[in-house]
């Protein structure tokens, strides 16, 4: 149980009274704050625990919710634009309010229907969850814990000439250059990736598959799935144009080629001149 009220946040309360507009809960500090009746199910009793998001009504008061938003306190989301004005425009973080993006937290004007790279951040004077756009600044450098090879997430925000620049782990500026990419991203896609360098300017560099690992449990295992997703056969082989490749198995030909030399060897896959067959 929380010691008192997060805003932005999940917050564990306990339910102290019942009233007419809804369910009143309770932190340790004994603070209160309205979980409204549209969220109210049968077994919540007096006492009972329950985790809920806090964020403000439309008169600036701290409200609970049961629903999960797709953006919470200091996390930075792709948010889809739902409505504009001249003080700045509203982003869906999918609660019945949407969130403002003052005016001066914008970059360039919002349009309604186009998503936007937006961290969520608590308004000093309002004390009210808004979002900005200027965070660049506030990307973390302190990266020297990372190493090679090491597993993170990334959000793919900006298509530059050299390739994709990525938020790493939600705090950290990285990029995957084009010629490390061996499948479709789209800016927005949140995907697993791979440190390939840690850079001294506090920027890493990323791929999106472990590096000098040849024909890796994790290539034989999407060749054999593409295989059954295709009747058992494919018309590919190692010799295959680089693009197709790339299109079927999202990995490089120098991968599929180990990955598929491994099968061939183990009797997983039957190798013939122009295709590959799944050998039942």
């Amino acid at each position: 149980m929380n010691k008192n009220i997060k805003l932005g946040e999940i917050n564990t309360l306990k339910i102290n009274r019942a009233s007419e507009p809804g369910l009143y809960l309770i932190s340790e500090d004994e603070t209160e704050v309205l979980l409204p009746n549209v969220y109210i199910k049968q077994d919540m009793s007096l006492g009972k625990e329950l985790e809920v998001f806090i964020y403000t009504d439309s008169e600036d008061r701290l409200v609970a919710t049961t629903l999960t938003p797709k953006a919470m306190k200091n996390e930075i989301k792709y948010l889809e634009v739902v409505d504009t004005a001249k003080f700045g425009a509203f982003v869906d973080i999918g609660l019945p309010k949407d969130i403002l993006v003052p005016i001066n937290k914008q970059k360039a004007a919002f349009k309604v229907g186009e998503r936007r790279l937006i961290k969520i951040i608590e308004d000093e004077k309002s004390h009210r969850l808004i979002g900005t756009e200027k965070f660049i600044t506030s990307f973390n450098r302190n990266i020297n814990h990372f190493k090679k090879n090491d597993e993170v997430q990334i959000l793919i925000y900006k298509k530059t000439p050299l390739g994709f620049k990525v938020l790493v782990n939600e705090e950290y500026e990285g990029m995957i250059f084009h010629t490390e990419i061996f499948t479709k991203i789209n800016i927005g896609d949140v995907k697993k990736a791979y440190i390939k360098t840690v850079r001294t300017d506090g920027k890493l560099d990323l791929v999106l598959q472990k590096i000098g690992i040849k024909g890796s449990n994790e290539d034989t295992s999407k060749i054999i799935d593409v295989l059954k997703q295709n009747n058992n056969t494919l018309d590919v082989t190692s010799k295959s144009d680089a693009e197709l490749i790339i299109n079927l198995f999202d990995m490089s030909k120098k991968r599929f080629k180990a990955a598929l030399n491994i099968l061939v060897k183990s009797n997983q896959v039957i190798l013939e001149t122009n295709n590959i067959k799944l050998n039942h």
